[in-house]
């Protein structure tokens, strides 16, 4: 009981604390914890035999696999055309789910099967402590800055109304009406499920699901590398040795979520001390700078874009790259606890080839399941199905090199099939998104031009060096005096974290170094060649980096035989936790004084619009209000990143085209681009009345939005009398006179 009080004492007072400084939206907040709790408590069935091999059983790792389970098949059915897109269909599969892991639990329990973490309540604790800790974190800071306004925030969020709008996905493009979206939106979607089974409003709920991401971000690697360190640990896991796994798990999720870079070591603090020595003004120092630095710094034709997790979530785009965080989190999770539970087993080398040999290798559970994760990724962020089938099937490489003891012919037969399978199976959940999706991919180029030497040692040297250090270390330890000759005889040698550890610091490696070879070719060619490859790649280079720094360092520093790896362990802790500063920098410099509760403004995305958009901010909510189903708005168009499809994006509603570069990127089609966006322009300037009404019925627009930017735009050639001919003003700001036409049919 004694040690029970201040375990309640905390959590009561996280909730208090909660309370007090989210005001309003923590009833919000706690219905999403509480729901990410119940959902991963009810997957325990599932999770629990996958991850058998961790403490903890998968506690945290449970909540998002029932999340990607229940949000995906929703989606498959929806996709398919066989439910609708509703709350109640979305609620409907997750009960369904919920029923079937509890008739799994009971037949578990009458076979003895132990799926849940006994007599680990105390690490249960601390990581749901630190889950709703750095979730609470993320929303607080959210409420200073919630405005779904910049950047990319215009799409992410208009994606999440167009499909809260729609009964069936691919929601109608709202840039496009006469296509649905083109893109892949799955982040997008699975925040519109939770947003749906919660019953939550998409205006808080774009916020909410940027900072659950976050928090997930933490506690994912913490979890990970917390195992590993146990794991390697073993029995010398006793006296002070036993806060290891914690201090390596705890490193790793600030240095995948929280840590920033070198560039800002070297820019923001060494560069203007030395300015400061002598008698110079140091120079400002702005956060998205460690993000444009190949091609901006000097500058050269070559603008690049090297973003990482913490700058992510402090902008605040619920974007592709950003959602699917906690999706590549978890594989890499479930890949770890498939070498360990193939592992554990050291295998003998069967000698049976038959049909029931390779049912065992073909339907292994879970890698099915990381083939289902992998086809998934192909619409929640296409370029991870690439990068993860790669490390999926490194993983699975080195661990059959083990399982069959380096018989060649067995390890490639066995490796290549189960490739082979995660393919085919990708390829299949994923064909009601494929087959309709126009792919962006056109080619692969040879990179023009090169990163320099200092560039890339400033952003990614740090953590490579580590990785290096680590595999010299763990090669210097396993091959002295000459044993472990032979690649098998190597690689059983090595622990399994150790192993895995590397594989992780191998990939992210690889993933720096392709786009100084290679990249994918698309419409940014022209300057910025190498830019969505070098983005796509290197952030989940250092999502992979992140982890293996944060086992690396505690592994050489503990366990290390020699002092010179644990020298250098020290100096990469130091200088690691000294790019920690760019999250106090960002936040700074993003939000303003956070330490002071009453800036916080709440986590309402269009909160913004009264003041940005005051002429229109009415006739926006009158739409959202009042206008259902998803019928064609007409607003004028303009260039991507502006303030152009305010309407559309913060309703849903279709227009006929929005920002241009973005469909130019999905459509690749800028003759029909050009066409609509002069038809746009008649419409609202022609003095030909059939002219427009002909326009009109060309493009099924039922609604037309005459307010600030269309003023802006047209000016003296905006013809406001043929367009009030067109139909009757179902909305009109006496104030500001903007106003709303509906369409005669």
């Amino acid at each position: 009981m004694k040690r029970l009080a201040p375990r309640v004492l905390l959590a009561a007072a996280l909730m208090g604390l909660s309370a007090f400084l989210l005001k309003g939206d923590v009833w919000t907040f706690w219905t999403w914890w509480i729901l990410a709790f119940l959902m991963g408590m009810l997957a325990m069935p599932v999770t629990g035999i996958l991850f058998a091999g961790f403490e903890d059983k998968g506690w945290m790792f449970s909540k998002v696999l029932a999340i990607a389970v229940a949000g995906f098949l929703t989606w498959f059915l929806v996709a398919v055309k066989l439910i609708p897109f509703t709350a109640v269909t979305c609620i409907v599969v997750c009960l369904v789910c919920a029923a079937v892991c509890i008739l799994l639990y009971r037949s578990q329990q009458k076979k003895g099967i132990d799926c849940l973490p006994e007599g680990k309540a105390e690490l249960i604790f601390w990581e749901e402590i630190l889950f709703f800790a750095v979730f609470l974190m993320w929303t607080y800071l959210a409420g200073f800055r919630p405005q779904a306004y910049g950047t990319e925030k215009f799409m992410d969020y208009g994606f999440m109304e167009a499909m809260m709008r729609s009964t069936t996905l691919p929601a109608k493009d709202l840039w496009y009406s006469e296509g649905t979206i083109n893109y892949y939106y799955g982040g997008q979607y699975f925040a519109v499920f939770l947003t749906k089974i919660t019953g939550s409003r998409v205006e808080l709920t774009y916020n909410l699901m940027r900072t659950f991401v976050a928090a997930f971000a933490f506690v994912f690697p913490f979890s990970l590398i917390h195992q590993m360190a146990v794991d390697k640990l073993g029995k010398d896991l006793t006296g002070k040795k036993r806060c290891v796994p914690v201090l390596s798990g705890i490193l790793a999720g600030i240095s995948v979520s929280i840590a920033g870079n070198m560039h800002y070591v070297v820019y923001c603090k060494i560069i203007p001390w030395i300015q400061t020595l002598q008698g110079k003004k140091p120079d400002s120092y702005w956060f998205p700078d460690a993000t444009r630095y190949i091609g901006y710094n000097p500058d050269v034709p070559d603008k690049t874009i090297h973003e990482f997790p913490c700058y992510s979530f402090v902008l605040g785009d619920l974007h592709a790259h950003v959602v699917n965080v906690m999706f590549v989190l978890f594989l890499t999770g479930l890949l770890y606890a498939w070498m360990k539970s193939v592992r554990e087993k050291e295998a003998v080398v069967e000698r049976n080839h038959g049909v029931d040999f390779w049912r065992r290798q073909l339907l292994m559970p879970h890698i099915l399941l990381a083939a289902v994760l992998i086809g998934m990724f192909r619409f929640t962020n296409y370029w991870d199905f690439i990068i993860y089938f790669v490390v999926a099937g490194g993983t699975i490489l080195f661990a059959n090199i083990i399982r069959f003891q380096g018989k060649i012919k067995k390890v490639l037969a066995v490796t290549i099939a189960q490739a082979v399978e995660i393919i085919v199976v990708s390829y299949l959940v994923i064909l009601p998104f494929t087959l309709k999706f126009d792919t962006m991919f056109q080619g692969v180029g040879i990179a023009q031009y090169h990163s320099m030497i200092h560039q890339l040692l400033i952003l990614w040297g740090l953590p490579a060096v580590l990785t290096v250090l680590l595999i010299i270390c763990i090669l210097w330890e396993k091959l002295r005096g000459g044993q472990n000759r032979g690649l098998y005889r190597l690689m059983k040698a090595i622990d399994l974290p150790d192993l895995f550890a590397i594989i992780m610091g191998l990939c992210a490696i690889g993933l720096v170094l392709i786009p100084e070879f290679v990249y994918v070719r698309d419409i940014y060619e022209n300057g910025n060649a190498r830019a969505n490859t070098m983005f796509k790649l290197t952030y989940q280079a250092y999502i992979l980096f992140g982890m293996t720094m944060g086992y690396g360092i505690f592994r050489m520093l503990v366990t290390a035989r020699q002092k010179v790896f644990k020298i250098f362990s020290v100096v990469g802790l130091v200088l690691l936790c000294w790019t920690f500063g760019y999250f106090g920098n960002s936040v700074n410099a993003w939000f303003g004084n956070v330490l002071d509760p009453s800036g916080y403004k709440g986590l309402d995305a269009t909160s913004f619009l009264e003041n940005d958009f005051a002429e229109d901010a009415s006739a926006i909510r009158w739409l959202k209000e009042n206008i259902k189903d998803s019928p064609v708005i007409l607003e004028a168009n303009g260039d991507s990143y502006t303030d152009y499809e305010r309407v559309s994006a913060m309703t849903g509603l279709p227009t006929v085209l929005g920002w241009y570069v973005h469909e130019w990127l999905w459509r690749n089609d800028t003759a029909d681009l050009n066409e609509k966006s002069a038809d746009i322009e008649k419409i609202y300037t022609s003095t030909d009345q059939s002219e427009v009404e002909e326009l009109l019925k060309k493009y099924n627009v039922e609604y037309i939005f005459v307010g600030s930017t269309e003023r802006e735009k047209y000016a003296d050639t905006l013809n406001e009398e043929v367009l009030n001919s067109c139909g009757t003003v179902v909305f009109r700001d006496e104030e500001y006179g903007t106003y709303i036409i509906k369409v005669n049919k």
